[in-house]
């Protein structure tokens, strides 16, 4: 494995320990998929986790930003 492998991978576990330090344990998490296009015709995909906290707040937690193949939300344009 590669010095720049192994910092990607330490990386990664990072932030989905992070990402799963944000989300509660015992409630229900609601899923959403998010996707855009910018005018330089890049393509970005999100992922967002949703929960409601004991006091009825509304929390959100983005789980992930990625770049996707165009073809993916090209029957969404107009």
């Amino acid at each position: 494995m590669t010095t720049l492998s192994s910092i990607c991978r330490r990386e990664y576990a990072l932030t989905v320990d992070a990402i799963k330090k944000q989300l509660p344990s015992q409630n229900n998490v609601s899923l959403a998929l998010d996707g855009w296009t910018l005018m330089n015709k890049l393509t970005i995909m999100s992922v967002i986790a949703y929960y409601m906290d004991r006091n009825w707040a509304l929390h959100e937690v983005q789980v992930t930003v990625n770049e996707v193949d165009c073809l993916f939300f090209s029957a969404f344009e107009s």
